[in-house]
């Protein structure tokens, strides 16, 4: 697709990945809402692109529906949804509360289907709309501890995949963003810690991914992967899923600063 003169919408754009692809999406011409639940700060972003900033709480599905209403108002049809606003905690089993189990599931996945719902009727009308989701390597993969983040974003991932065959032939274009370690907001101190030398995979800046994410727009292609790692991981769960479980179990061990129980190598 190209993105000259698409009315583009951007969840969680206010900061990180979000906000270097209203950026660039804007650079190539696109129309961009920049949505946050940070309205000072999705109304920055905008004013420094052009676009429009709107306020939006991703947990609500009338808010979601309302801000997708402002945006075709001001601004036309929406042509590309960008599905990026994530929350995490780093909560495993046993302190991850229901309240918060409950937000991380609204906010990382409904949020996208409350989305599309608005959007894709009007998509299927004019046979052409583009579907963005980020979903995170923890939704491919999955991730030590933050255990509702990892599980929701799983969601993500088989709502992408359903999406992109489902409507493949009626025009619709699906991408799924699944990145590595990425200096953003949510990455936080883990950037210097045992989990990004040793599961993070090289940290990428978010302009860079969002040169990705463009290029993946231009040959509509689904699997967005930030570093080129992540495939060859994603290969070797699928070859082996045993063998990939006992290296993530040495990995949580050393996480936790314990000794490797006997565990066969890899």
């Amino acid at each position: 697709m190209d993105l000259n003169g698409k009315v583009a919408v951007i969840t969680g754009a206010a900061s990180g990945i979000g906000r270097a692809c209203a950026q660039s999406f804007a650079e190539a011409g696109a129309k961009v809402a920049v949505v946050d639940i940070d309205e000072a700060g999705a109304a920055e972003v905008a004013e420094a692109i052009g676009g429009i900033g709107v306020q939006c709480d991703l947990a609500e599905q009338t808010a979601i529906s309302n801000m997708v209403s402002q945006v075709e108002r001001e601004l036309g049809p929406v042509e590309v949804l960008f599905n990026n606003a994530g929350i995490g905690s780093g909560a495993g089993l046993f302190n991850s509360s229901v309240v918060e189990w409950q937000r991380q599931w609204d906010v990382n996945l409904m949020s996208h289907v409350h989305a599309i719902h608005a959007v894709l009727p009007g998509m299927l009308d004019r046979s052409e709309g583009y579907l963005l989701h980020t979903a995170s390597m923890a939704g491919v993969l999955s991730s030590h501890g933050n255990l509702p983040y990892a599980v929701s974003k799983h969601a993500v991932v088989g709502l992408a995949e359903w999406l992109a065959f489902t409507y493949a032939h009626l025009g619709i274009r699906v991408s799924l963003l699944a990145p590595l370690a990425v200096r953003t907001p949510m990455l936080g101190d883990a950037a210097g810690g045992e989990w990004a030398s040793q599961a993070g995979g090289p940290i990428r800046e978010p302009e860079e991914v969002a040169q990705q994410v463009l290029d993946a727009i231009a040959e509509e292609r689904f699997l967005i992967l930030t570093d080129p790692i992540a495939q060859t991981w994603m290969e070797r769960k699928t070859a082996d899923p045993d063998r990939w479980l006992r290296g993530m179990n040495r990995l949580q061990q050393r996480l936790e600063g314990v000794e490797d129980a006997g565990l066969p190598q890899q």
